[in-house]
């Protein structure tokens, strides 16, 4: 009785939050904005991501929700840019959930137009990729200097994304990366996800990473209508 008693609760928080999250993301497409969930571990560089993908939207306005357990550090750098965004901080808490979601995006004015809300979450591989917040994808940063094997260590974050960026692939030249063994492991969790290899210091591969999430975003808006 006990053990199931416990399976119960854990259905009904995640059912709760996924009703949360049900109610979010109608309301964002209802405001034309796309919602963008973007999962990584610590120091992959989930902000100097955002940046240089920010930097290249041609039809949406960004904004921003920043996730961390403590500090708004990235929060200012990135009204420092001119970036509107918010701040969430989880004091503990291993990831984002759906109720601090809607309650921040909720307070956030999107004014008109079509808009690409990206939500930082707290940065770790295992819990973000088991709780829906109100996204329309799920984007997965990796980086090289990570190692090869994280799709097999990490499968359900892998399996979960809907787009995958490979960060800082201008250090491959200076590491042991086995590019191959990564995409084989990424693949037979993942074959529909695009994959794109990018570098936040030289900027490639942040064109083709904007095009597809608008490109995203555009079909998930259109489809509401």
């Amino acid at each position: 009785m006990h053990d199931t008693r416990t399976i119960d609760v854990k259905e009904s928080i995640h059912s709760e939050n996924d009703r949360i999250a049900d109610h979010t993301k109608h309301d964002l497409t209802h405001k034309g904005v796309f919602a963008v969930n973007m999962m990584g571990a610590p120091g992959v560089g989930k902000t100097t991501v955002l940046l240089n993908t920010i930097e290249r939207l041609k039809d949406f306005k960004p904004f921003v929700i920043e996730g961390d357990i403590e500090s708004d550090l990235d929060t200012q750098t990135l009204l420092g840019r001119g970036v509107p965004a918010v701040q969430i901080n989880t004091f503990g808490a291993c990831h984002l959930d759906a109720p601090l979601v809607h309650n921040a995006a909720r307070n956030i004015d999107f004014g008109e137009g079509p808009a690409i809300l990206f939500i930082e979450n707290v940065g770790n591989l295992v819990c973000p990729a088991e709780f829906r917040i109100g996204e329309h994808i799920k984007l997965l940063i990796c980086s090289v200097t990570e190692g090869s094997d994280k799709p097999y260590k990490y499968p359900l974050a892998f399996g979960e994304a809907d787009i995958v960026l490979l960060n800082k692939v201008d250090l491959c030249p200076y590491l042991d990366f086995d590019e191959e063994f990564f995409v084989k492991g990424f693949r037979a969790l993942n074959k529909e996800a695009p994959l794109i290899k990018v570098s936040g210091t030289t900027g490639e591969g942040f064109d083709e990473a904007a095009a597809v999430i608008e490109r995203m975003a555009v079909e998930a808006l259109d489809h509401h209508e």
